[in-house]
């Protein structure tokens, strides 16, 4: 596992540090670039034996203040390096200017905008963006834009570096802000970034991974992390420490109820049902609509059966104590979710609403919100997200005129406040929240991406998961986490082809390698 910062964390981590006296900033600025020029040199480690050509971005602040230490390790390397430098020299910061006088002592720098095409006409080499980081708060001007348009029209033979983060991407929500003409957002496009110490929320939220290429940590010194941390789930744990069984009965590990549709209806209902069997629930229990309980009986074999025709037979089964998760929502069907959902809340169990379950509420979300309780967790994709907190939806859509900008993780921090119980937020930055302001984000992208996700029931296999977790006594939050890593793991263990069975299916092999 590992945490994500925001640009404010950022900050405070490292003006701890200097303001203790452990180190400078100038010794910071070093540190940085030295970062840079090292993962530039292991990403393309044939330019080391080529024609090694710079164009260096500098801007305003301390992320230029990087790009002057980068431009003077690279030349000092041999690299013929061009620096440019948006704004006055003087109103540069004092670290940024002190490493601005080191190179103006070995190099020239010019103005930007060009005056003249960059690269000396080459079309070839290595472009550094360096002109604004994590800080940013405000949009690209036009011309600033237009100078990273740059590198996009050109040949490709120009490899794009980011320095913390690509300029004009929000480091908080990974969205780019609006340009000073306010026609739309504009960033750079990196094909590597390398940023310092941790992650940024914008690294991995929304267009982050698309606009960074590969992130790499650069690591400069800095051992203090931040406060009220976001989880990067790049694993299970710290979530599940231990997904093996020990000695001990069935019953041991939880019996969860998945309430199911009518007649043709169950297919869902199933498939959450097998992935909630397949991470380790001892029981699970599939209920139907009478009608539906033969077509159901000929799928099913280690998954048991119990009708549930309305929510007064609900109410009678959950007499059962050792019922202890139940999920419903996958297809379970509009009228029957309205009639059945209170029934389940009233219960107190451990409850996933997924689905069904969350549209049925549309027209009146805070009639659920009364009843759902802190050991719930709801599922919904973006459209179903909408239903519940339309001003959550219309606030993330809005577009980011500033930053921090509103982002996916703040939208569901909103609504586990609202709502009371943890929110798990699908996409490939899922987002995890907690009504106690815990947050998690599990980005399925880079070399985590899973696009074969997107298939029909990918979603109901999820919802089952976090049941099987919940009902074998993990907090709502911690499984959630847990499922969104094992559901995405699954996915790319089989590759190309995935359907929706065959999710649960690889979770054995899966488990047998974490628990060996």
């Amino acid at each position: 596992m590992s945490e994500l910062l925001t640009s404010a964390q950022m900050r405070a981590v490292e003006q701890a540090a200097i303001s203790s006296g452990a180190v400078t900033g100038l010794a910071l600025m070093e540190r940085a670039g030295e970062g840079v020029v090292s993962a530039i040199l292991t990403h393309w480690p044939d330019l080391a034996r080529h024609d090694r050509k710079a164009v260096v971005l500098c801007g305003p602040g301390n992320n230029g203040g990087d790009g002057f230490v980068i431009a003077r390790l690279l030349q000092q390397k041999g690299w013929r390096v061009e620096v440019y430098l948006l704004g006055a020299p003087d109103m540069l910061p004092p670290d940024a200017r002190a490493n601005y006088d080191r190179w103006r002592e070995i190099g020239p720098v010019a103005a930007l905008p060009f005056e003249s095409e960059p690269g000396a006409g080459s079309q070839t080499g290595i472009v550094i963006d360096a002109l604004f980081g994590t800080g940013l708060t405000r949009g690209l001007d036009p011309d600033t834009a237009s100078i990273l348009a740059t590198f996009d029209r050109s040949s490709t033979d120009w490899a794009r570096v980011a320095v913390d983060i690509p300029s004009g991407l929000c480091a908080d929500s990974g969205r780019p802000l609006l340009t000073g003409s306010g026609q739309g957002g504009a960033a750079f496009r990196a094909d590597l970034t390398v940023t310092f110490h941790m992650r940024k929320n914008g690294h991995v939220l929304a267009d982050g991974p698309r606009l960074c290429g590969v992130l790499r940590v650069a690591s400069i010194g800095l051992s203090q992390t931040g406060n009220d941390t976001t989880w990067l789930v790049d694993s299970p744990a710290p979530f599940v420490n231990d997904l093996a069984k020990s000695e001990g009965h069935k019953y041991g590990y939880g019996h969860a109820l998945v309430l199911a549709g009518g007649s043709g209806k169950g297919g869902a209902a199933r498939l959450a049902a097998r992935a909630a069997l397949r991470i380790g629930a001892g029981l699970v229990t599939v209920a139907p609509t009478p009608g539906a309980l033969q077509e159901n009986a000929a799928r099913l074999d280690a998954i048991m059966l119990a009708p549930v025709a309305d929510a007064a037979t609900l109410d009678t089964r959950l007499q059962d104590p050792r019922l202890n998760a139940l999920c419903l929502g996958p297809g379970l069907g509009l009228e029957r979710a309205r009639d059945l959902v209170p029934c389940a809340l009233s219960a107190g169990r451990a409850t996933v609403l997924d689905a069904d379950a969350i549209t049925a509420f549309a027209d009146a979300p805070q009639t659920l919100f009364k009843r759902v309780h802190d050991t719930c967790v709801l599922t919904p994709h973006m459209g179903e997200f909408a239903r519940l907190f339309p001003d959550l939806a219309e606030h993330l859509s809005a577009p980011a005129t500033s930053g921090p900008a509103y982002a996916r993780l703040d939208a569901a921090a909103d609504a586990a406040a609202r709502a009371g119980c943890t929110v798990l937020l699908k996409g490939p930055d899922t987002v995890i929240a907690a009504p106690d302001g815990a947050r998690a984000v599990h980005a399925a992208v880079g070399p985590r991406a899973a696009p074969w996700l997107a298939t029909a029931g990918s979603g109901d296999v999820l919802a089952g998961l976090i049941t099987g977790l919940l009902a074998r006594g993990f907090a709502p939050f911690s499984a959630a986490c847990a499922a969104a890593w094992l559901h995405a793991e699954a996915a790319r263990s089989f590759g190309p082809g995935l359907i929706a069975e065959d999710i649960p299916e690889q979770l054995p092999a899966l488990l047998g390698k974490m628990t060996t």
